[in-house]
């Protein structure tokens, strides 16, 4: 151990000392105290506290510290703070750029105790409007973050997918002049949420050439020979491309893109395919439907493709307005008016808000006053935008109870109202579904939010009976959220195809802060798509006079 290992075990135990409102002139001893170890000339692992307590620039309380942390690799001090503080905000402690004050009111004040959750309330912009931090102080949070989740070699595919673009552009110069084709493949291709490399498969030339020009390329380092291609890191991204002749691009495709569940339903299959020309053919072949590369997973649809039951895949053009989305009446950086010029812009019949209900604290909640002066500027507004209609939407915490954090009577003044679990997350799975179950059948419960609370990558759903929520919200006619947000996906896609065969109703929908924030849809629409999703079970493909008469019925 090094004077620079003790010094910083002697700063962790300062941070978490003021972390935790210690006295400031102890935390300023042990922060002097750890500077002072790092630049001593003389190793002081090994030492006798004897001989610690005569070392220059060492008093006997911090000798002692010292002595216990060179036997131990702690000392007792720094145990009892880390008993009492959650592993979660001991990683937030780590990231550049938030001391420990600013980290005591992430944890404290906001009730974030993971990276994962911060990295979700800087997408809500909720660090940005917290006291001591901005958008700058919120963008460079994120930064920091998304560094930490890309060391660990798992991605959220919304990250990936421009880097596989650019990818694919740079392999495009410098395979071959002779490759005419390339494409993502694996995980990429059916468009999994979460993928640990991009896969990329190409028809090329001539092998050695290709390998030997990309590992020149200042982009790509650890460049690997492989049976397949090659292996390798592309901006710090792993890939893997596999590499085959032109002529059998189409059939090298097909096997790297379905998962070995996809493959083996298939069943053997007759060499006459690899020299179809495209998957298409292949499928027909086979003598069933083309199943779109998102659904190749291995869950049912080779037997429905055989008996020509596949439905026809909702598309994102299919979606006519974005429901569930946040204005600065709560936690958004834009105004209704602003958001609705955006969505006008981009086509859309209508725009649905759900700005935080009251106990939503941390995301300016709105009081029951709020809620009606939010009504009179969205009337005023629908009156000026007559070819476009503003719903009057909640996002309505389900308190821990089961009820809602509004009584009946402020809950029939919106259009409709998404019900969504927010706080205290810790719950087992009979918690967890009576307070969904409550307020699933509370009567003026259109939408379900977010069913499982699940952050991906950054924090586990809290555990529900989703075959049991799912029939709840069939039999009280509650619609099922996808939440479009790439960090959550939730509904999770394995469950489209029992909600389906249930005859729920589903909605995508983006939970937009921001004006960028309704292009998540696209990544909601690729999920739904990997369930088998319609746009007849889908309620925001209804145009606006068929959502109107659904929420009015509702």
């Amino acid at each position: 151990m090094t004077n620079s290992d003790i010094a910083d075990i002697l700063k962790h135990y300062a941070d978490l000392y003021e972390l935790h409102d210690g006295n400031p002139f102890k935390v300023k001893q042990f922060a002097s105290a750890s500077f002072r170890v790092d630049k001593m000339g003389v190793t002081l692992f090994g030492k006798s506290l004897e001989e610690l307590e005569k070392t220059e620039g060492l008093n006997k309380g911090l000798a002692a510290k010292i002595f216990e942390i060179s036997n131990t690799g702690s000392f007792a001090d720094l145990n009892d703070l880390l008993v009492n503080t959650p592993e979660g905000v001991i990683q937030i402690m780590r990231i550049k750029g938030i001391g420990p004050k600013k980290v005591a009111h992430i944890w404290k004040e906001l009730g974030i105790e993971s990276i994962g959750e911060l990295l979700y309330a800087c997408k809500e912009n909720r660090l940005a409007q917290a006291k001591g931090f901005g958008l700058k102080s919120q963008l460079n949070v994120i930064k920091e973050i998304e560094f930490i989740f890309a060391s660990a070699n798992k991605f959220h595919y919304a990250k990936l997918e421009p880097i596989a673009s650019l990818l694919i552009n740079d392999l495009q110069k410098h395979i071959s002049d002779d490759s005419r084709q390339i494409s993502v493949s694996g995980d990429m291709r059916r468009r999994c949420e979460v993928i640990e490399r991009i896969q990329i498969t190409a028809s090329v030339a001539n092998r050695e050439e290709a390998i030997e020009s990309i590992s020149q390329q200042p982009l790509f380092s650890a460049v690997t020979s492989t049976e397949s291609g090659l292996s390798g890191n592309y901006g710090g991204y792993p890939f893997d491309l596999m590499m085959c002749d032109d002529s059998e691009f189409a059939y090298q495709l097909f096997l790297n893109t379905a998962t070995q569940e996809h493959l083996s339903q298939l069943g053997s299959l007759p060499q006459s395919i690899q020299s179809l020309a495209n998957e298409n053919e292949m499928y027909a072949a086979l003598n069933m439907q083309y199943i779109e590369p998102e659904m190749r997973e291995g869950m049912g649809e080779v037997e429905k493709a055989k008996i020509h039951s596949l439905p026809k895949l909702i598309e994102l053009s299919d979606l006519k307005g974005p429901l569930h989305n946040h204005s600065k009446w709560s936690d958004g950086l834009f105004t209704i008016e602003e958001m609705a010029k955006h969505c006008i812009s981009k086509g859309y019949q209508y725009l649905g808000m759900g700005d935080h209900s009251k106990s939503a604290f941390y995301a300016n909640g709105m009081t029951e006053f709020q809620i009606i002066e939010q009504h009179k500027e969205i009337d005023a507004l629908n009156a000026k935008y007559l070819a476009f209609k503003i719903f009057k939407g909640i996002e309505c915490d389900i308190l821990y109870d089961g009820s809602m954090d509004y009584e009946n009577d402020v809950l029939a003044s919106f259009d409709y109202v998404v019900a969504s679990v927010h706080s205290i997350l810790k719950m087992t799975e009979e918690k967890a579904m009576q307070r969904l179950i409550g307020a699933i059948e509370n009567p003026y419960t259109t939408i379900l939010g977010h069913p499982t609370g699940r952050l991906l990558l950054m924090r586990e759903g809290y555990p529900i009976d989703h075959k049991k929520m799912i029939d709840a919200c069939v039999a009280n006619r509650v619609v099922i959220e996808i939440n479009a947000n790439p960090y959550r996906l939730d509904l999770d896609w394995r469950w489209i195809d029992y909600a389906l065969n249930k005859g729920a109703m589903l909605s995508i929908n983006p939970d937009a802060h921001d004006l960028d924030g309704f292009a998540d849809m696209y990544f909601g629409t690729l999920v739904a798509r990997k369930g088998g999703l319609t746009k007849e079970h889908c309620l925001n493909a209804m145009n606006v006079d068929e959502i109107t008469a659904y929420f009015s019925r509702k």
